[in-house]
């Protein structure tokens, strides 16, 4: 291509970078390009929150209206604020690869507590003038006050330096992108299935004039077909809602191991408890209306569920239940008690790991005041284990969220084989984990505590029946059958098993805990 292509993007330093990365790209392919700097409706009006913005496009249309006119030849945006129809005449030429789209908590250093979820104090202010991560954001946390914030990201950050928030979301890819250092925060990330980006986070978008073909071929070097296919989901599932930016709706597509897995969140106001959806399918073709007729409000959803745990009034999956009037019945199935009440220090002095497998094996450790290694580093599996560890006063090195443990073992081996390794655990633990590591690994057991089966478990006449461990469903079938209009969620595989061995069919969630086991029920 001879000519000397004209870029159009905003001014702001994301802007630019996007569109210099553009520029770049385009130079390796033997293509000159320079910049014209265009300023939006959502760059000039920064005094409201954009659920007070009328109409689309805020950071797009004046792009889009230079590119019909033919003052530019390309536009660069940010995919996720581009409306799903393009104008007549213009078209998405390329899609770029995709940053992580992972979202950042920034939080004040002197407002973090460790020990809440998410790291930040009781009642902090946090800033965000999206109504998706509002709606979010209050479903983990409802003591927290959220408050608009606007300005692009340095802006926001020297907003949070000012103190007039405790703590600030961000997307990862714009401070990535921006190679911005943040560590004067104390900096929480959240991947996409604990908070669900918006539809097209963290990609770029090309767009162009359908009538120049030889503009599209050239750009072919910059675009990715998979990135595109998985987009295309989360577009149409945003276009078949039809909302704009101002919609409390998070939808991330991705493809693992040749299916395709899809996270979707919505709400229909920022301050209202999101539903929650996790789908996977072998191919995208109907999959977004899939996802769209699962929020149908016309749909029924089952009208009572048991599960094999308490659960108090401020749990996750009770409150993401009784949205729906469904009634709970939550009550464990086992006790546990204490097989030891003090702790040899000798066992702690050269351990480099403890891993706990389960919130009990967190509480019971932690009663017997262990002398911990300066430097020792904590494993847990799962979100349950990771908050308990929290109440103690401890972040967690590596989190373990699938619900296989054979995965989890083969992702903690890779940080840990060649280690000292603790596991305090129940005397009839699975060691699925320890079976993971290496033989170079040093792994030490250590029985803390026993799982009792209650007698004369009462059966649930619920729809559906949620079992959070092996031992549960041991003490539920014990005395109790399944009745044929009855569902089953287990927690993970190694509960699975038991139903396997009884020919029972199941549902798994994506993550052993409330989130995943709420998105479960929603799902069936």
């Amino acid at each position: 291509m001879e000519r000397t292509l004209i870029i159009g993007t905003r001014g702001s330093e994301l802007a630019l970078w996007q569109a210099n990365f553009v520029k770049d790209s385009l130079a390796n392919a033997g293509i000159t390009a320079e910049l014209k700097i265009i300023k939006t409706q959502g760059d000039r009006i920064l005094n409201l929150s954009f659920d007070k913005l009328e109409g689309k496009g805020f950071f797009t249309k004046e792009l889009e209206e230079e590119l019909l006119a033919g003052t530019i030849d390309l536009a660069v945006h940010s995919h996720k604020d581009l409306p799903t129809e393009n104008p007549p005449g213009l078209i998405i030429a390329a899609v770029s690869e995709r940053e992580d789209p992972s979202e950042l908590l920034l939080i004040l250093k002197d407002c973090v507590d460790v020990k809440q979820k998410l790291s930040v104090k009781y009642g902090a202010i946090v800033g965000t003038s999206s109504n998706r991560r509002k709606a979010q954001l209050l479903a983990y946390r409802p003591d927290l006050e959220i408050e608009d914030l606007r300005g692009n990201v340095p802006t926001r950050i020297n907003k949070l330096r000012d103190e007039g928030y405790d703590a600030i979301m961000l997307a990862k890819a714009g401070v990535t992108r921006l190679g911005i250092d943040l560590s004067e925060f104390h900096v929480e990330e959240l991947t996409p299935n604990e908070i669900v980006p918006a539809p097209a986070q963290g990609a770029l978008a090309i767009q162009i004039n359908e009538s120049d073909t030889e503009l599209l071929k050239a750009l072919k070097v910059l675009h990715h077909p998979k990135v595109a296919k998985e987009l295309a989901v989360e577009r149409t599932v945003l276009k078949l809602f039809g909302g704009g930016c101002h919609l409390p709706l998070g939808v991330y597509c991705r493809k693992e191991d040749g299916v395709y897995q899809v996270f979707t969140s919505k709400a229909d106001e920022g301050d209202q408890f999101p539903d929650r959806l996790f789908l996977e399918a072998e191919t995208t073709d109907g999959l977004a209306e899939k996802i769209v007729a699962a929020f149908s409000p016309e749909r029924k959803l089952p009208g009572s569920v048991f599960i094999s745990r308490e659960v108090n009034e401020q749990s996750y999956f009770r409150r993401a239940l009784e949205k729906h009037n469904i009634q709970i019945d939550g009550r464990s199935l086992i006790r546990t008690v204490p097989v030891i009440t003090k702790l040899d220090s000798y066992i702690l002095k050269h351990i480099d790991w403890v891993f706990f497998s389960s919130k009990n094996a967190v509480e019971y450790f932690f009663q017997l005041e262990p002398l911990l290694p300066k430097d020792v580093k904590f494993g847990v599996m799962g979100a349950g284990s990771e908050e308990m560890l929290r109440r103690k006063g401890y972040f967690a090195n590596f989190t373990g969220l699938g619900i296989d443990p054979e995965d989890v073992a083969a992702e903690f081996a890779k940080r840990a084989n060649g280690t000292q390794v603790l596991f305090p655990c129940a005397e009839d633990s699975l060691k699925s984990i320890q079976k993971g590591l290496s033989a170079k690994t040093k792994v030490i057991d250590l029985v803390i505590y026993e799982t009792v089966l209650e007698d004369e478990v009462e059966g649930s006449g619920a729809e559906v029946l949620v079992f959070t461990s092996p031992s549960n469903v041991d003490a539920y079938f014990a005395e109790n059958l399944l009745d044929p209009y009855q569902k089953v969620i287990a927690i993970g595989r190694s509960t699975g098993k038991k139903f396997d061995e009884m020919g029972v069919k199941y549902t798994l969630p994506f993550s052993p805990d409330e989130v995943g086991l709420a998105e479960a029920v929603f799902g069936l």
